[in-house]
């Protein structure tokens, strides 16, 4: 309540010195009207009233050299929220090292629930499967190499924790609810996935299970090596291992989904993906359109166009840092690992030629 009461006294102030709105209807703010909100503001908001900040927010088209004081606004209202942030989740640093443990951050998020009203409708026996969910999302992609904690550093400068505390707005759209790996409709969507594989009841998923992911569409070669080099126990997939999948899956084009996906591409664990390596798995795309009653283009047709997207340092392979490098590398793992994201890439033209013109939106 006192963040609140202190937000809307520093937009009152800033309202009292605006200019006149312009014609689009934003609200402006001269360097000299700058300096008297400033003196007028709190003392802990006269810190970002600086001139070095305000030449930082005019806008390079604003002839007036004015501020749009929605901008200022929301600069130090970000500020202060990352600072409340910082100390909210620093409780929970048990070992005062600026970092969090699995377990930390599970006890942070459990603890939040209550004060985020998106998540009111979540029955209390889905509360461990919503927390391992959403502290999944934080580990794959901000402990990449696996050491079992983040640094609280990284998790404020990362959009995630943002997007967690959104789920306090009483306001928001169905859209971005499906968009938000933390709403509850997420959740409910990426377990309710995983009941729906696991054919047996048993908590685990087989390989034939995991076979029905999607569309079932994904490779046989694929799957075996996601069980070869995946966590998994007496070769079957529990719920966290299968999240990382799904992040992974759903999120090609991030460098931590494209290195999971890399390692499992990489069968000889050399780090890199040969020629040899690429039939190995284009032969199993070949069988499944074959399959399908399609004729598939020849290896050498496949071959040269990946490397011609990737455009390797080296001719003879291509590495993780390549895939990463071309901006191509969601495409190159789609076509040799998916029927549906080879088919997407085949007839990207036509995909393409149907979309509306924006003339016509």
């Amino acid at each position: 309540m006192v963040f609140l009461f202190r937000c809307q006294n520093l937009w009152l102030i800033l309202d009292k010195y605006r200019s006149a709105p312009d014609a689009d209807g934003k609200k402006y703010i001269t360097y000299e009207n700058f300096k008297k909100a400033g003196r007028e503001a709190s003392p802990k908001a006269k810190s970002y009233f600086t001139a070095s900040l305000y030449a930082k927010l005019v806008e390079p088209e604003e002839r007036l050299c004015r501020v749009e004081i929605l901008s200022f606004y929301n600069h130090v209202v970000k500020k202060v929220w990352l600072q409340q942030a910082r100390i909210g989740i620093s409780l929970y640093d048990v070992t005062g090292e600026g970092y969090l443990r699995e377990m930390d951050l599970e006890n942070y998020i459990l603890e939040l629930l209550p004060s985020l009203c998106q998540l009111s409708q979540l029955e209390p026996s889905f509360h461990v499967f919503y927390v391992c969910t959403a502290v999944r999302k934080f580990f794959f992609f901000l402990d990449p190499l696996r050491v079992v904690f983040v640094r609280i550093t990284d998790i404020l400068a990362s959009t995630y924790l943002d997007s967690l505390l959104e789920l306090r707005e009483s306001q928001t759209t169905e859209a971005q609810l499906a968009s938000n790996w933390f709403s509850h409709q997420s959740a409910m969507r990426v377990y309710g996935s995983y009941l729906q594989l696991d054919e047996d009841r048993n908590g685990m998923l087989t390989r034939a299970e995991l076979s029905r992911y999607g569309n079932g569409t994904l490779t046989d070669v694929f799957l075996d090596r996601v069980f070869q080099e995946c966590t998994t126990y007496e070769r079957e997939m529990d719920y966290k291992s299968y999240l990382d999948f799904v992040l992974a899956m759903e999120d090609k084009y991030e460098p931590q989904a494209l290195a999971y996906l890399f390692r499992i591409l990489d069968v000889g664990g050399r780090g890199r993906l040969t020629p040899l390596t690429i039939k190995y798995f284009y032969d199993s795309l070949e069988e499944r359109l074959r399959s399908s009653g399609y004729t598939p283009p020849t290896f050498n047709d496949i071959l040269n166009e990946i490397f011609d997207m990737v455009k390797p340092a080296d001719p003879n392979y291509i590495t993780l840092d390549d895939l990463l490098r071309s901006g191509k590398g969601d495409t190159v793992v789609s076509v040799l690992t998916d029927l549906q994201g080879f088919w997407a890439h085949e007839n990207r033209e036509m995909l393409m030629s149907e979309l509306p013109d924006e003339a016509e939106l």
